[in-house]
């Protein structure tokens, strides 16, 4: 049994508990664990806006059919293995030590990198070289994202966890955006440095965390879960590769829902992890304790971050699109321009997190997660709903204002809820906890592309066939040549907008093209008539697609609102601080903790919102601000004296 240090420092039984290195510890834990979550995140992302440049630079065709496959893990492959590892990469880090596992990734994550940049093969072979190498690149994202939360809610007391939280939350989504940036700054100079880029960042930080991070919180030794990694992992992977097939054409159909193999795919991915469910309540040392869905404020925190992640998953997608499909090719910007600047274009987005987050994450320390989780989706789902307002060829002033606004509710949302989350959770368990919560919101990144992919592809099949056989026609196309590129399913539509492509030279070739006169043939393949042919068939889908957004967003602010009041379980204490009306209003709620696997099942039902006390004070100040005392648990008894030794007998 491992041992835990009690008040008196004697050791007791439970997990292992380590003392803190010293007061500036928390801070180098923050820097740290920030830069690996942002160099992860911003690997999420650099490779949408740089794709054109990495197929160009590997001999690749995206838009042919038999690529389309290659296309999507290129842009999956990261996501999905960041989803399906987390949880157990954060169990993993519960019990063999949280930072070991963050040093153990940060250093995978540094040499795949490398390997990414150095492939020397072209063609399908290239293509499938890189997918290898970012799946286990993933595998070092994924030991980064796992366990940085854990290590800072290790390091921080609660009252400041919403702050640091906060910090560290808003660096990765933050990132999430800066990476389209950096993938349209360094893809047209060389594709490569879009994966070289992150070597020197990752080198510093494996160094720094190895010389400085150090285990703080609890380690529960224990047997690894083989069947409940192997159930989840299989599940979700069949689950997510299913919605990932869905959105490839079938048959005569435009989608693939209805593929045997994709309804296999997502059927046993169900059927897994409802068998994973059934593992985790028979093993002695379960990977993840279900008993956590008890507690209100992890369970209603993760139902909000998921649906906040699909609506912000999905907004990504859809501006890449608007913008490098028909908005910058109608403002006068080349194609192969258009992925820089639709990165640069975005930014008031993450102008919104940047000033929202932090903000929020301290407040929420005062105050509650509740007020400022619930306000942001509810400021986020108005933003939905005014993009969905917009015209297709809107003014920018106004686009960036509701980004911005899209970006502070954003923001707002995502520092208080994490906090919320990491709070509730027992000390234990805070690495598996966060790999969850992770799991969620990368699961959410993914069924975003098929979520509002299938939208668009449904808001794009009424009208755009229609659409191209009549543009065509009218510049002189035959109608044969006109009708075969109608009849093409709209993902290539779809696929064309997100790479910056005018897929028309491709789709109608030199034997068509060669034989309309000059000026017809110039305007086709140029940056007018694709972007204009498809405005109002796009604007049907975005739509589809916003409107869906809302309705996440909303959904999202009731979980919040419904989370129950400030829920904080910390070191041995579960502390539920009530509101603070009054100068004499105190209210003492403290429990001891008991085992592990008693504390899993706490239901989080906490009291009115009010400001925390200082976490690990035996007694907090009463009065306004600090309505909150906390008692310590009662010293163990002393040891008894050993029985006295029988007298020694002289020879």
């Amino acid at each position: 049994m491992g041992r835990t240090a009690d008040l008196g420092g004697r050791a007791a039984a439970g997990p292992r508990a380590r003392r803190a290195p010293g007061p500036g510890y928390k801070w180098v834990a923050l820097s740290n664990t920030t830069l690996g979550v942002l160099i992860a995140s911003i690997n999420m992302s650099i490779m949408l806006i740089a794709l054109p440049d990495i197929f160009r630079g590997i001999g690749v065709d995206p838009l042919q059919p038999g690529n389309t496959s290659l296309l999507l893990w290129l842009i999956m492959s990261y996501l999905v293995v960041t989803a399906v590892l987390v949880v157990s990469f954060g169990r993993l880090g519960d019990m063999y030590g949280r930072t070991r596992m963050y040093n153990l990734g940060f250093a995978v994550f540094t040499v795949f990198s490398v390997l990414l940049s150095v492939t020397w093969q072209h063609g399908t072979a290239g293509a499938l070289w890189l997918i290898a190498m970012r799946v286990l690149q993933g595998v070092g994202g994924a030991m980064l994202m796992a366990n940085s939360n854990a290590i800072l809610t290790d390091a921080f007391p609660a009252r400041q966890r919403g702050l640091a939280l906060g910090l560290n939350q808003v660096a990765g989504i933050t990132g999430s955006f800066v990476g389209l940036v950096l993938g349209g700054l360094l893809g047209p100079v060389n594709w490569r440095l879009v994966f070289l880029v992150s070597v020197p960042f990752g080198v510093f930080g494996t160094a720094w965390a190895y010389l400085k991070l150090r285990d703080t919180g609890l380690r529960t030794p224990a047997r690894p879960d083989w069947w409940g990694n192997l159930t989840f992992a299989a599940g979700l992977i069949a689950l997510l590769a299913g919605i990932t097939y869905g959105i490839q054409p079938y048959g005569g159909h435009t989608m693939g829902w209805g593929n045997p193999a994709v309804l296999a795919a997502m059927a046993g991915g169900v059927l897994l992890l409802a068998v994973f469910c059934v593992v985790e309540t028979r093993v002695a040392a379960p990977m993840f304790r279900l008993g956590l869905f008890r507690i209100r404020a992890f369970t209603a925190g993760n139902l909000a971050s998921l649906l906040a992640s699909l609506g912000r998953g999905g907004l990504m997608f859809l501006l890449i699109i608007w913008l490098q499909g028909i908005w910058l090719p109608r403002h006068g910007y080349g194609f192969t321009e258009t992925p820089l600047w639709a990165g640069i274009y975005m930014l008031p987005l993450t102008l919104g997190f940047l000033v929202a987050g932090p903000v929020s994450g301290w407040a929420s320390d005062r105050f509650g997660a509740r007020t400022f989780a619930t306000g942001g989706m509810l400021l986020a789902a108005a933003s939905f709903g005014a993009l969905q307002a917009l015209p297709v060829d809107f003014g920018y002033p106004g686009f960036a204002l509701i980004l911005l606004l899209n970006g502070i509710g954003m923001g707002l949302f995502a520092a208080p809820n994490r906090a919320a989350i990491m709070n509730s959770l027992p000390p234990d368990q805070r690495g598996v906890g966060a790999g969850i919560s992770t799991t969620f919101q990368n699961s959410a990144m993914v069924l975003s592309i098929g979520i509002f992919f299938s939208l668009m592809i449904t808001g794009l099949a009424g009208a755009l066939p229609r659409a191209l056989t009549s543009g065509l026609t009218a510049q002189g196309v035959p109608a044969a040549d006109a009708a075969r590129v109608a009849a093409l399913p709209p993902v290539g539509v779809l696929f064309a907008s997100l790479l910056g492509y005018n897929p028309v030279r491709t789709l109608l070739g030199p034997q068509v093209l060669d034989h309309l006169p000059p000026g017809h043939a110039a305007y086709l393949t140029g940056r007018e008539f694709f972007p204009r042919l498809i405005s109002q068939p796009f604007s049907d889908g975005l739509a589809v697609a916003f409107g869906f957004a809302i309705a996440a967003c909303l959904i999202a602010a009731v979980a919040s609102l419904l989370r129950g009041g400030r829920y904080v379980h910390d070191d041995g204490r579960v502390r539920h601080p009530a509101d603070a009306t009054t100068a004499t209003s105190t209210t003492t709620a403290t429990a001891a903790v008991p085992a592990p696997a008693a504390v899993a099942g706490t239901p989080g039902c906490g009291a009115a919102e009010g400001p925390a006390p200082a976490a690990g004070d035996a007694t907090a100040a009463t009065g306004p601000g600090a309505a909150t005392r906390i008692d310590p648990p009662p010293p163990s008894p002393p040891p008894s004296p050993p029985p006295p030794s029988p007298p020694s007998r002289s020879p």
